[in-house]
């Protein structure tokens, strides 16, 4: 006999719903990561954030944010319905909060993207969820994908650059590292599920509680 021997009856793996937080810079990528899986049709809720910040070319309402004034986001806050908020760029962004509660009451995996800044705010509210850091190739390769998008001034873009280079500086809070490099987006995709599907294999299973 080896020295491992089998046992005699089936563990069953723990069902425990994983809060998986996406986050990095700004034009690392996070929103067209997240289209990605949901064009597999995988069996999470993606939660959608709310936003004051104007819509952009191609963006849905309700499915990419939800786009609100920003006296109806202050109403929210006040209320106590986001998980987290904050002013990004000059434009309020948060998680509501009853979204993300009903997906992990339904034992879905719960996936959301957020900015840094947000996501300091979710391992502080939630140590155990699942919070992976998205980066680009260079700081080239971030700028050439801002100035793609031209939604930004120069200045902005700037801005939004020298922002990235101080939020590196925060990959300590982060449990997992991701390459979206130009033109694999699928292969990033790939390294999030195997993430999302070794964290369900723990022995110790992350649990949740907002």
């Amino acid at each position: 006999m080896g020295l491992y021997s089998a046992p005699a009856a089936v563990i069953e793996q723990p069902t425990e719903p994983l809060l998986v937080v996406i986050s990095g810079p700004s034009g690392v990528g996070k929103d067209t990561i997240l289209d990605h899986m949901k064009q597999r049709g995988l069996p999470f809720h993606f939660v959608v954030t709310a936003t004051t910040r104007p819509r952009r070319p191609g963006e849905v309402e309700g499915e990419d944010y939800f786009f609100v004034e920003e006296q109806q986001f202050l109403d929210m806050i006040e209320k106590g319905e986001l998980i987290e908020h904050a002013l990004v760029y000059n434009d309020h962004k948060g998680v509501p909060r009853q979204q993300v509660r009903e997906a992990m009451e339904s034992a879905q995996d719960v996936v959301m993207r957020v900015d840094v800044q947000g996501a300091k705010t979710i391992r502080a509210l939630a140590p155990e969820a699942l919070l992976i850091f998205l980066t680009a190739g260079d700081e080239e390769e971030l700028a050439r994908r801002l100035r793609k998008r031209r939604t930004e001034s120069e200045a902005d873009l700037q801005l939004r650059l020298e922002t990235a280079k101080e939020e590196f500086g925060y990959l300590k809070i982060f449990d997992y590292l991701v390459l979206n490099a130009d033109s694999q987006v699928d292969k990033a995709v790939d390294t999030i599920l195997a993430i999302i599907e070794a964290e369900h294999h723990r022995i110790d299973p992350r649990r949740v509680e907002l």
